[in-house]
């Protein structure tokens, strides 16, 4: 019987990562076994479409992609004349016809955290990332963030390389490390999940396939490290933010402010999973970063309209998340808070003081959102004249289209 496309592709995804680990603890050589993987994941996509899917499916990827590996690493060898000393110095290969891969040890941890190993850069560590463990191709990838899929190749390429020389060991990190390795997973899974939230560019508001991405990982890794609330915070805040993602745009695509949404549209299933892990996460050890964002978006998602959004409540935990994680985002967020909780006076003098003291204005990853703000405080106080200013110079700083549509509307109102 046929598998129906889109659940055969779920398989695949799903088993890719597996696999790619699998081959990875055995052999320690991330590059080689990441296009081993993929042709095997080609050769299944054909096969298992016309012939089912196998018992024990892992199993089946795990013998294809050891053989493209073998003959990967037979033919690296045989170029460098070294192919007798190496098969001879690896005795722990095993016979492709066998199982004896371990085809149910979960690999799937060791893989985050060798994809965002330290050694890579930022951009290098979300491309990985969606290529071996989230297993979506380079072409996806590419068109996901606005680049050419050559671009994107050549940058997957290059990290694998640098996790080469680097000498990364595919293995948990000591445990010293492991906190810091675990952080930066997560800040490469809320990346991915903002850009997909709000694309930094192009005609869409929205990418689903990111967001969709990011938070089937971050319940990976909540499943990984069930006893870490902040993974478990992570997933929170994911879920509840998503969780109006329909109701932020009309159908002539324009944006609506979380303000105008209409909520009885938002997905409350996940605002139930959301603030019920919120809720077991706060009751465990210190709060940390990711808690204190999802409690700020169980605030908004529980209430029942705008007016009863508990806005002293959310502006009392972006003070506590600014000293946990001090940043100009953070910061501005702090004030939208203030404006709604004591007026748009107040929240204007704190403004002008952070950005005496932190050039929000002017620092080019928080001056666009510093401008709307101002913009939104100074219409709020009847300042048409500036705030048209303010409006027009956020509306040239960003490259959504969605976003500049809505900040051009607005400056032709002030």
């Amino acid at each position: 019987m046929r598998p129906r496309p889109d659940a055969l592709e779920h398989l695949l995804r799903t088993e890719a990562p597996q696999v790619l680990g699998a081959l990875v603890r055995r052999f320690g050589r991330f590059d080689i076994a990441e296009e081993a993987v993929q042709d095997a994941l080609l050769a299944a996509s054909r096969q298992w479409y016309d012939d089912g899917i196998p018992d024990q499916p892992r199993s089946w990827l795990i013998r294809v992609a050891y053989r493209r590996m073998i003959d990967a690493l037979r033919a690296e060898q045989a170029t460098h004349r070294r192919e007798e000393a190496y098969v001879a110095s690896r005795p722990q290969i095993i016979d492709p016809d066998t199982d004896a891969v371990d085809a149910d040890h979960d690999d799937s941890l060791n893989l985050l955290l060798l994809c965002c190993h330290p050694a890579l850069s930022s951009a290098s560590r979300i491309a990985l990332t969606l290529r071996a463990v989230g297993g979506l191709t380079t072409s996806e990838i590419a068109h996901a963030y606005g680049v050419a899929e050559q671009t994107m190749a050549v940058r997957i390429s290059r990290a694998k390389q640098q996790i080469r020389r680097s000498g990364a060991r595919f293995r948990l990190a000591p445990d010293g490390d492991l906190p810091a390795r675990v952080s930066a997973v997560m800040r490469v899974l809320y990346l991915i999940f903002n850009e997909g939230y709000t694309a930094s560019s192009g005609e869409r508001l929205t990418r689903t396939d990111l967001t969709a991405e990011a938070i089937r990982l971050g319940r990976l890794l909540h499943r990984l490290l069930p006893d870490d609330p902040e993974p478990a915070g992570l997933l929170a805040l994911m879920l509840l933010t998503d969780s109006r993602r329909s109701t932020r745009m009309t159908e002539t695509g324009d944006l609506v402010p979380l303000a105008e949404q209409d909520r009885t549209r938002w997905d409350h299933a996940m605002i139930r999973e959301g603030s019920e892990l919120i809720r077991a996460a706060w009751s465990k050890r210190a709060v940390r970063a990711y808690q204190l964002q999802a409690a700020i978006a169980a605030v908004h998602a529980n209430a029942a309209s705008a007016d009863e959004t508990d806005w002293e409540q959310i502006a009392a935990l972006y003070l506590g998340l600014e000293q946990v994680e001090p940043g100009g985002h953070v910061m501005l967020a702090r004030v939208v808070a203030v404006a709604h909780a004591y007026g748009a006076a107040r929240a204007r003098s704190l403004l002008e003081q952070l950005d005496r003291e932190h050039g929000l204005l002017q620092h080019p990853l928080t001056r666009q959102r510093a401008h709307a703000i101002r913009a939104h405080l100074l219409e709020r106080e009847g300042d048409a004249a500036l705030a048209r200013a303010d409006f027009l110079a956020a509306a040239e700083l960003t490259e959504n289209a969605v976003e500049m549509r809505y900040l051009f509307r607005k400056a032709g109102h002030a």
